[in-house]
């Protein structure tokens, strides 16, 4: 599992403009973000690098939902 449809909405970027920076479809990046595939290491770095993020943070649990 990955969180970066969930650090896309905290920044307010969208996947469209993610595809466009990886040079991927946005299908592609839709599929990254649903977790319905995980990006090769080489894509997820290249999307860290790209939200100026650590590779780490994007593969943490997602944050809880305080009650």
């Amino acid at each position: 599992m990955n969180r970066i449809k969930e650090v896309l909405e905290e920044r307010g970027i969208s996947q469209t403009w993610l595809a466009k920076q990886l040079g991927k479809s946005f299908c592609m990046v839709n599929g990254y973000a649903c977790n319905r595939t995980q990006p090769p290491l080489d894509v997820l770095y290249k999307i860290a690098e790209i939200l100026e993020i650590s590779p780490k943070e994007l593969l943490q649990e997602p944050k809880k939902q305080k009650k």
